[in-house]
């Protein structure tokens, strides 16, 4: 033969059938050259690597902002706490320093009128005035100029260590109401009592408005005796 089937020697149709296989028929043969030209559809992807919606990362947005804004509250609030507990340790140490020096100059400090008796808010720009005699520049021999320059140096370093403060230095022996509460009035003379110290500063309430010292509702911060009224 010539075509391209080669006779097998030896081996008759039957034996031929059985050596090449079944044939496919007609209609078997056209189903799976039709399922075999259709385009392979694409690969079905799980939930997990879809990624997020819009909604979803808005909604995590909005969680991590309020996280933000409590930790920023937090630390606003520690930050005026600490401010609060430095002013308390400066109007003290400032109080101390004062009690000492009024007494070293004792005979001045327990008189009535003596320059140590002041009522004053000191803004920041207010003007601290100057004794005649200069303890700084030249010697202070007489008590009572000694008095006045301690007065106008401490109170010059109060303005500025101290947000607007209001200080009160009298003899007072009633220097809390009856509720226990401090108050800036003073009713008392220097026969018998103690001079007292009552110092406030501008101030953040607990809700977060400024408080002058100035004001009807300010109330003293810190209160302290300074010196003994007894002459001795």
């Amino acid at each position: 033969m010539n075509g391209w089937v080669r006779p097998i020697h030896g081996l008759g149709f039957g034996a031929l059938s059985n050596y090449i296989g079944p044939m496919p028929d007609a209609h078997a043969l056209s189903s799976r050259l039709s399922r075999s030209s259709r385009p392979a559809s694409p690969p079905r992807r799980r939930r997990s690597d879809l990624g997020f919606s819009l909604v979803e990362v808005m909604v995590s947005i909005v969680v991590l902002s309020i996280g933000v804004l409590g930790a920023v509250g937090m630390q606003l609030a520690s930050l005026q706490a600490s401010k609060e507990v430095r002013f308390q340790a400066v109007a003290g140490s400032m109080a101390r320093e004062l009690a000492e020096k009024m007494r070293g100059n004792h005979a001045v400090a327990i008189q009535l009128g003596n320059p140590y008796l002041i009522s004053t808010t000191l803004a920041r720009t207010a003007t601290v005035s100057t004794p005649n005699t200069n303890c700084y520049t030249g010697p202070c021999s007489a008590p009572i100029d000694i008095a006045r320059w301690d007065m106008a140096d401490w109170q010059s370093r109060l303005r500025d260590a101290l947000p607007a403060p209001r200080v009160e230095i009298c003899f007072d022996d009633a220097p809390y109401d009856s509720a226990g509460a401090p108050r800036w009035a003073c009713n008392s003379t220097p026969t018998s009592d103690v001079v007292v110290m009552k110092l406030a500063w501008t101030r953040a309430d607990s809700r977060g408005e400024l408080v002058t010292a100035g004001s009807a509702s300010a109330v003293p911060l810190l209160v302290l005796p300074l010196t003994s009224g007894s002459p001795e």
